[in-house]
């Protein structure tokens, strides 16, 4: 039945183009196979449809009959597919969103509310989780991930860049001696969010040498607001992004430790699938999210 609709669509554009030649260049194939989709259509009805010469083609009784029916076919194709491709004014349906529970206390959380507002008809459903879900297997359109990508079949765009601070509680730092480089935290207690893993961080200061540190964990955890609250308890030494401790560090909570020295800020990436239309709804909040 499927190639039946495939010689009867090139059986309509054969005689609206005039010739098999015209045709097979309109449809980008050759004029034999042309030819043979055809003669396959009328050996399948079992009578001809288009009587050929060496100049021109000519519609028997029954390809006149057939015609109609297959130009309605096509146009119905046609129109249908142009009715889904078109770009309405109003982007609407549905997108499902992954993306690490830390970003619920990001500037994302204000531009995805921008999007939704500025686009009433698309619903989004956003699962926020520092457990890293499967894009393709548990289905989702969107991933926003954070740190440093691997090699991978789906497609990926940076977003931003998120600053990062060293932070102690002000007990823990107090108790110290205050540090004044970065070598002198190898035996300070390290905290470590496990999903990024044990990484060399490496310091940097303007008018000193890039200082690298790969100090050993003394407690790791899967979720960035459990690894704060460790912190924040006078349990060690975290990474945690800057928007994560401003309030606490003007409280006097926490201390940001060497604020003189800068680590390497953490990407954020949105990632899809390959296959996602160029100019579907995934794309479009990709291009809001990384032009706004």
């Amino acid at each position: 039945m499927l190639n039946q609709l495939r010689q009867m669509a090139i059986f309509v554009r054969t005689i609206d183009h005039g010739s098999f030649r015209a045709a097979a260049k309109a449809l980008k194939l050759s004029p034999s196979v042309v030819s043979h989709q055809i003669s396959q259509l009328e050996q399948t009805l079992g009578t001809a449809l288009i009587y050929r010469s060496t100049r021109d083609l000519s519609l028997t009784r029954d390809g006149e009959r057939l015609l109609s029916s297959a130009r309605m076919m096509v146009v119905a194709a046609e129109d249908g597919l142009q009715s889904v491709s078109d770009q309405t004014p109003e982007p609407s349906g549905e997108l499902r969103i992954t993306m690490p529970a830390v970003l619920a206390h990001s500037k994302l959380v204000g531009q995805l509310a921008d999007f939704s507002i500025t686009n009433p008809n698309v619903r989004l459903s956003i699962d926020f989780s520092d457990t890293r879900k499967s894009l393709i297997g548990d289905g989702f359109d969107l991933a926003i991930r954070m740190g440093w990508l691997k090699d991978s079949a789906l497609m990926a765009r940076k977003l931003s860049s998120i600053e990062r601070h060293l932070v102690a509680s002000g007990d823990y730092f107090i108790a110290r001696v205050k540090p004044l480089s970065p070598k002198d935290l190898n035996d300070w207690d390290w905290l470590e969010f496990s999903p990024v893993g044990t990484r060399n961080t490496v310091f940097k200061k303007p008018g000193h040498e890039a200082i690298t540190l790969k100090p050993a964990s003394r407690i790791s955890v899967n979720d960035a607001h459990a690894l704060y609250q460790f912190a924040r308890s006078g349990t060690g030494l975290a990474l945690v992004p800057d928007f994560m401790a401003e309030e606490d560090e003007r409280a006097g909570v926490l201390e940001h430790v060497l604020p003189d020295w800068n680590v390497e800020a953490i990407g954020v990436f949105a990632v899809w699938p390959h296959n996602a239309p160029k100019g579907g709804l995934t794309r479009f909040l990709i291009d809001y999210l990384a032009n706004d």
